[in-house]
């Protein structure tokens, strides 16, 4: 099983609306997130703060409507081949949203483990652009790592794989369930970066032809 975990509690100050319902390609920033995240994870984890009510009310309306008009389907077919009976999407609520992104960050990451899963997959929601294949490559080449590791070990093993276009790093971040529970235990690191370079054994890098994985969308026409 993967988990995926999408971003999506910030204020959208720059945005000068909540950032998960901005339109894009195929539907708002968060159902685009969440979708991109299906294409590997068994299950995605949403997490919501500021008008998080609003944000959520909005987008289980756009999920019915698409799911009634059979767009999900590739989804589906997707969820099937990596053997999920179907799509699965959890919010939950981070009161302390304001503390910034690395508060959702250990709450999201505290919901994905629960599962047990192979591997979670983090993706802010301003990365709607991100392709699937992406996503589907950063997961088999954790999932090559991990079973490169020896099996005594795998358990333990704190690794986190990030993405990179033309030398730049970005998102997601796939990282095994270790270093998962590492993150979401530690409240003195400043940031994600903080925190990986804390409690990973070891980081890769993979390259990719995603300029989606570098944009980060702030304000409209970005």
């Amino acid at each position: 099983m993967v988990v995926g975990v999408l971003l999506a509690a910030g204020a959208s100050t720059r945005m000068g609306s909540p950032k998960p319902l901005v339109p894009t390609r195929g539907g708002s920033f968060l159902s685009r997130g969440v979708r991109n995240l299906w294409s590997v994870c068994d299950q995605v984890v949403v997490v919501l703060g500021s008008q998080g009510a609003k944000v959520r009310d909005a987008v289980e309306r756009e999920f019915a409507e698409l799911a009634e008009s059979g767009a999900l389907q590739e989804e589906i077919e997707a969820a099937h081949r990596h053997g999920s009976d179907g799509l699965e999407v959890h919010f939950v609520e981070n009161a302390e949203w304001r503390q910034g992104m690395y508060a959702s960050v250990r709450l999201g990451l505290r919901e994905a483990i629960r599962p047990k899963p192979e591997a979670v997959m983090l993706l802010p929601v301003d990365h709607p652009i991100v392709k699937p294949r992406t996503i589907a490559a950063l997961g088999d080449m954790l999932k090559a790592a991990t079973a490169a590791c020896a099996a005594k070990e795998r358990a333990a093993f704190a690794y986190a794989l990030v993405p990179r276009y033309r030398r730049h790093r970005g998102h997601p971040v796939a990282l095994t369930p270790a270093l998962a529970a590492a993150i979401a235990r530690d409240g003195d690191a400043e940031n994600l970066s903080d925190a990986i370079r804390r409690s990973a054994r070891l980081v890769g890098y993979l390259d990719v032809n995603d300029a989606g994985v570098t944009r980060n969308v702030n304000r409209r026409g970005d």
